[in-house]
């Protein structure tokens, strides 16, 4: 059995996400989060503690091992919690149809992000807001050499994750307005650890 098999990766990348460093990026975008909310990549459920104003909370996984422990771990939340099994780049929801879109360390993974992302904007109010906190391109010419070196290697170890994706242009470009942004890197590796944290809300 090869140690990327699909029943041993989803609980490697839930143990990876629920490193401590990620705790305070995780109670500041999820707490903002509010009514009907549509989780993209909700994995093993690391984010159910941290909403607040959520009064429905949608989780769309394509995985369904981590489904499985969004369950579980569901029933330790009061938030009505419903699993979706589906991919981000065809979202089976009607247009419009909920409040707040969340992704973290998701958009590094998708297959064709950019898609996913117009597939998020479709599916929000006009009011609405994307949250997000990824990893990505880092804005220094050596650490982004870095990155796009080791990117071809870390997707076949990481789940299809990629260290160099321009997170703020891809969002500006599946058509969001950036509300507001920090840029920064985390502890770590450089090329592992420049974060995008916001909110974006559709043009």
């Amino acid at each position: 059995m090869s140690f990327y098999d699909d029943r041993i990766l989803p609980y490697v990348i839930n143990l990876a996400m629920r490193k401590r460093e990620l705790r305070p990026y995780r109670e500041r975008v999820i707490s903002a989060a509010e009514g009907r909310v549509l989780e993209i990549g909700i994995g093993s459920g690391l984010n159910l503690p941290f909403y607040r104003r959520a009064h429905d909370i949608l989780g769309l996984e394509p995985s369904p091992r981590l489904a499985e422990m969004t369950r579980q771990a569901a029933k330790r939340h009061a938030s009505r919690v419903e699993l979706i099994e589906g991919s981000a780049e065809a979202i089976p929801l009607d247009n419009h149809s909920v409040d707040t879109v969340v992704t973290t360390w998701t958009l590094c993974s998708i297959p064709q992000a950019s898609l996913a992302l117009s597939e998020m904007r479709r599916v929000l109010k006009p009011s609405g807001q994307l949250l997000f906190v990824e990893h990505g391109r880092a804005p220094e010419g050596n650490v982004r050499k870095w990155q796009d070196r080791l990117t071809p290697m870390w997707k076949r170890i990481g789940g299809g994750c990629h260290l160099n994706r321009p997170i703020r242009d891809l969002i500006e470009r599946a058509g969001f307005s950036i509300q507001q942004i920090e840029m920064g890197y985390m502890r770590g590796p450089k090329p592992m650890s420049f974060m995008y944290e916001g909110r974006a809300r559709p043009q």
